[in-house]
């Protein structure tokens, strides 16, 4: 089970990761409120590491009884303290494997964990310009990479390291000789690994980027296999997406050949060490200057020397991959949050919506305002529309007034106070959206229309649904409002979609309402349906209609005309078609094309 702790400031530093040093102490501090079980678990590997240093000791005093008495009480005794040392060495392994699992899952929880919780605070521009489906690679691949290596290479890097110093230490002790003529092999091990680390360094990063490059175009194709098929593009995907795998299976291919290296170089070397030992220990044994039994000692701590070694080896080859993974991951947590300024005024729990744009500027990139100079007034319950060709800033002014993001200069005001100084979250409260594609979620239809309010009764989500005319399909469903949508709300009609989204716009209650358009792609008899549904729901609030179809917008209190990002006309429908401007224009052009299209 997952701790029950919270971690202040956990992973907040070092600001910058670019080595393994700095991304394993960083991973380190998710580590840090299990000071206790990784103490424990460093003690068992102490005592384990001890006791594989005591047997083959043991083992080689056994043979020197044999060969001085083989009847001897004392050979007794050291079979049963090695049969003993080996049952306790393997009790400690198991404990220390048990404890670490549990360890390295809690940690990888709380790694989880942030990077989900900081991308719900990452501001929208953000999500943008990412790839859907590198940031699933780095949430699950990556972090998952994280929980391999924390589940084995900590302990048996801890344990490799930790034989090696006793080994050597053992060896000295025995026969300084032995031992010097044993190490003759380290300074080619080292040369070796550090050449083939160096590249296999590269290549795991390069398998890790590819990877997350590949989920991100597999996501897309599948989110938009339909257009896919439409336009007969399927044996394009297909090359696009073997020249993807191609790539990863390249890095891949490299990066597990150069790691594979690196258990080949150490047999070799560690056969080279096992001749040395017999050759010259059998020269030493037989000038009488060593024992047989310490030459058998010494064959084992030779391969318990080179073992750790090899150990080393892969679990650094593993822990690069997972450094690598961890990187990607750290990248995303570092990332600024959406801003946060102190709030310092507190609004209401119900806002009356009167909204104010003042000489309101805003560019995404510096250098290319989208809005220029933005000036409006709403009060409270009136029907501002938004028309305009695409690209004119019509979403862009609703993005704003929402805070998905702040503006560059002027003010907006809502109910006299400046947004920029009211906390996101409880100015978004206040509003409710009904966008032209519904998002629903993979949960029962009852959930996905009390998500507007989640503290909502049975009752209250089933009396917004009849009043959005969406409760007799639902119905007719085989479980009613228990139904489970499929993934996006696929499985019903786009008209039901819609409906079922302006029944959750009505649940929330909103005293802002955002409509962009949201009665478009539902056939005409749907759209007569929710027609009243939808006036009562704009009654008392104050709506903002992105229009695509003006004949939607005529009763509007005041209509609103982009172009390059300014308003260039403002007025009612009847003062607007007067003026015989742009706006009169962009009617008459639309219902030329209705006629034309009538008459087809």
């Amino acid at each position: 089970m997952p701790p029950n702790r919270r971690h202040q400031g956990i992973g907040t530093k070092p600001p910058k990761v670019d080595n393994v040093l700095s991304t394993v102490l960083r991973i380190w501090t998710y580590m840090a409120g299990e000071k206790k079980r990784f103490i424990a678990i460093v003690s068992l590997v102490v005592i384990s590491s001890l006791l594989s240093l005591i047997g083959p000791y043991l083992l080689g005093r056994a043979v020197d009884a044999v060969i001085a008495d083989p009847m001897t009480k004392t050979l007794i005794v050291m079979v049963s303290i090695l049969l003993f040392v080996y049952v306790m060495h393997a009790i400690a392994t198991w404990l220390q494997n048990y404890w670490m699992i549990g360890l390295a899952q809690d940690t990888v929880y709380l790694i989880r964990n942030h990077l989900f919780s900081h991308l719900q605070r990452l501001p929208i521009l953000f999500f943008q310009k990412r790839q859907q489906g590198d940031l699933m690679s780095r949430l699950t691949n990556d972090i998952e990479n994280i929980s391999r290596t924390l589940n084995s290479a900590v302990i048996q890097f801890t344990t490799s390291v930790l034989t090696i110093a006793g080994t050597i230490g053992m060896m000295i002790w025995l026969s300084p000789i032995l031992t010097l003529l044993t190490l003759t092999i380290v300074p080619i091990m080292y040369f070796g690994m550090k050449w083939i680390t160096k590249r296999t360094s590269i290549f795991f990063k390069q398998q890790q980027k590819q990877l997350g490059d590949m989920n991100g175009y597999a996501e897309e194709m599948f989110s938009g296999h339909q257009i896919i098929k439409m336009y007969s593009q399927e044996q394009r995907v297909m090359e696009e997406f073997a020249q993807q795998n191609k790539s990863l299976r390249e890095a891949s291919y490299w990066a597990q050949t150069y790691s594979g290296f690196i258990p080949k170089l150490m047999n070799m070397l560690n056969n080279v060490s096992f001749a040395i030992i017999v050759g010259a220990g059998g020269l030493l044994a037989l000038n009488g200057l060593v024992s047989i039994g310490v030459i058998v000692t010494f064959t084992t701590y030779s391969r318990q020397f080179t073992r750790p070694l090899n150990d080393l080896a892969n679990q650094y080859n593993m822990i690069l991959s997972a450094v690598a993974g961890a990187e990607r991951v750290f990248q995303i947590i570092d990332e600024q949050e959406e801003s946060s300024r102190d709030k310092t005024v507190s609004v209401p729990e119900k806002v009356r919506g009167d909204v104010t744009f003042e000489s309101v500027d805003f560019s995404y990139d510096e250098g290319q305002p989208i809005l220029k100079n933005i000036s409006f007034h709403a009060s409270q319950g009136e029907t501002i529309a938004l028309v305009g060709p695409t690209g004119a800033g019509k979403t862009t002014i609703i993005s704003l007034l929402s805070r998905f993001y702040d503006h560059d200069q002027g003010k907006i005001l809502v109910d006299g106070a400046d947004i920029q100084t009211i906390d996101r979250e409880q100015i978004r409260k206040q509003m409710g959206v009904v966008l032209q594609d519904s998002m629903l979620f993979h949960k029962t239809i009852r959930e996905n229309i009390r998500y507007g309010r989640l503290d909502a009764t049975d009752d209250e989500v089933e009396k917004v649904a009849k009043a959005a005319h969406a409760h007799e399909f639902i119905m007719k469903l085989p479980e009613g409002y228990e139904t489970i949508l499929d993934s996006d709300g696929k499985g019903i009609s786009h008209g039901q979609r819609q409906l079922l989204s302006i029944a959750r716009a009505m649940l929330a209650d909103p005293a802002l309402l955002i409509l962009d358009e949201a009665t478009s792609s539902i056939d005409t008899v749907t759209e007569m349906k929710i027609k009243d549904a939808i006036d009562t729901l704009m009654e008392g609030r104050t709506s903002f209609v992105i229009a695509h179809r003006l004949n939607t917008i005529r009763n509007a209190d005041c209509i609103l005309v982009l172009h390059n990002g300014e308003i260039i006309e403002k007025g009612s429908h009847r003062e607007l078609m007067n003026r015989r401007g742009y706006y009169a224009d962009l009617v008459q052009a639309q219902v030329s094309d209705a006629k034309v299209t009538s008459n087809m």
